[in-house]
């Protein structure tokens, strides 16, 4: 390969609102593995098809330790971030199932479902405040809804004291939101990992029913893991997913107004079509879809390219949610798409959906987020039937165009 050779400049913008990159789908025809350049100057390999990104997330001779040469970062940020001590989202077999198996039990199939009438009520909690307070002038979603839903969960699993809700969310809100100046998002990290290194020492002297207690109580006492370990692991659990399910709930709200035709079936059958809802919402929009990387730790061949060790791979889980070959018509958004054909719908697998990524590596909370997601969608349209948009759609103001896709502000009124 000539030395003058360039590529183009990843990531790729969204054209508009939503819509992921036009080069997605180019790619998927034409090239679906090549070379693109980040900010640095390193060229890692695009990888946009699902076979071969499923190839990518189960092959354990390419590696997510982020330290490791080669591996590609999206920022200055990012690439400082990799030198810190990782966790389990961050390592290689066999530490990474060591470390995630330390958590994932609260965050299983069955420790969802126990927790449905806590979010249920948490739901319920903050719709009631909301609706209190009127809607003459639209109100912004996010801070009354959006964002409370996903936090107040994750801190009642971590065992974070009702009492201090509200100011951790407040903090969460300005580390990852982007309104605050980059020195701003960096105190209020510290102040949450502050936070949560303090809840570690008090579980150490008086433990409960939380998981900073199960970590102190089954890995820090018996020298498993290191204090600092624990910290990193619930500071993880706190920040890790929550920017991405404020976005999908502020979209999968915004997704049902702009098709009034789905609206109207799900308003008629809420209760059957919310877990298709949500699958499909979690398919046509990725939320998270730069996180899913790689460096090849020996030479291997991926789809007739020769990726040499040190070289980074970026698997773009958001192509594969869109890509021709597994889902039929994949542009358009269908409430029907995992609904079986006997029952009217297309009947397609809504597993192979990669909103929640693939392999080892998928999400931990996966049915934590599902159940969230079901519950506060079907919630708030049940209670609040004439939901709308205060302002008109191309009003909306959206995160920039070359970062993963968020809604900065949602006024509604109902």
């Amino acid at each position: 390969m000539s030395s003058t050779t360039t590529y183009p400049s990843f990531p790729f913008a969204r054209p508009r609102a939503w819509n992921p990159p036009a080069e997605y789908a180019k790619l998927r025809a034409t090239e679906p593995i090549s070379r693109v350049e980040l900010w640095d100057g390193s060229h890692p390999w695009l990888v946009v098809k699902h076979k071969d990104i499923i190839n990518v997330l189960t092959d354990d001779r390419l590696s997510k330790q982020r330290n490791r040469p080669g591996f590609p970062e999206m920022s200055a940020g990012g690439k400082e971030a990799g030198k810190a001590k990782p966790t389990f989202v961050d390592m290689d077999p066999p530490d990474h199932m060591r470390q995630r198996s330390m958590v994932e039990p609260l965050f299983d199939w069955p420790a969802t479902e126990k927790l449905r009438p806590h979010i249920q009520k948490t739901v319920d909690d903050l719709l009631d405040e909301m609706i209190k307070g009127g809607c003459e002038v639209g109100v912004d979603l996010i801070p009354k809804f959006a964002l409370p839903v996903p936090s107040y969960i994750i801190y009642g699993i971590l065992g974070v004291p009702f009492e201090d809700l509200a100011f951790l969310t407040e903090q969460a809100a300005i580390r990852s939101n982007g309104s605050g100046t980059a020195t701003e998002a960096s105190e209020a990290a510290k102040t949450l990992l502050d936070y949560i290194g303090s809840l570690v020492d008090k579980r150490t002297v008086e433990p409960k029913d939380d998981l900073i207690s199960k970590l102190v109580t089954e890995q820090v006492i018996p020298g498993h893991i290191k204090h600092e370990d624990a910290v990193q692991i619930a500071f993880l659990m706190l920040v890790a997913g929550n920017a991405t399910m404020v976005t999908m709930i502020n979209l999968g709200i915004v997704t049902l107004l702009q098709h009034p035709s789905q609206l109207l079936k799900f308003k008629a059958d809420p209760d059957t079509l919310i877990k298709p809802f949500v699958s499909e919402l979690c398919r046509y929009h990725v939320a998270s879809a730069m996180a899913t990387r790689r460096v090849a730790k020996v030479d291997i061949e991926l789809g007739g390219h020769k990726i040499k060790a040190g070289e980074g791979i970026i698997a773009a889980t958001q192509s594969a949610s869109r890509d021709e070959d597994v889902f039929s018509d994949p542009e358009t958004f269908d409430i029907l798409r995992f609904v079986e054909k006997e029952k009217g719908g297309r009947g397609e697998d809504w597993h192979a959906a990669m909103g929640y990524g693939w392999g080892q590596h998928r999400c931990v909370a996966e049915s934590l987020a599902r159940a969230e997601l079901e519950i506060a969608l079907a919630t708030i349209f049940k209670r609040l039937p004439d939901l709308q948009l205060a302002i008109p759609f191309e009003e909306i103001k959206w995160s920039p165009a070359k970062k993963d896709v968020g809604i900065l502000e949602l006024p509604v009124t109902w």
